[in-house]
């Protein structure tokens, strides 16, 4: 939840919200963040279609310019908010929790 708040948050100061794709996934990321903390089952599953949209740009960096290049320094930090936002949604137990106490 904290992860996407985040995101948000520096997708409008770093302006990478002022186009459409940008702003859907500013709004997206701050909706399925609240949809979380009211534990929703909705909010869930929209940050999961947000955290799927966020790795688009990473795995097409990957694919374009090669898994190397995505190691370098900018490429790595532009990398680790989306990496870690999907796996923290898919891992088992936010999965479990999820299933149990969402409505």
């Amino acid at each position: 939840m904290i992860l996407l708040y985040v995101d948000a948050a520096f997708s409008v100061l770093f302006g990478t919200a002022f186009n459409l794709i940008g702003l859907i996934i500013v709004a997206g990321s701050v909706a399925g963040g609240f949809g979380i903390a009211q534990e929703k089952k909705w909010g869930y599953y929209l940050a999961l279609a947000i955290s799927v949209l966020g790795l688009l740009p990473v795995v097409l960096i990957a694919l374009d310019q090669g898994i190397l290049n995505l190691l370098l320094p900018i490429n790595l930090l532009f990398a680790i908010f989306p990496v870690a936002r999907f796996a923290l949604l898919v891992h088992p137990q936010s999965r479990d929790y999820q299933k149990i106490w969402f409505t």
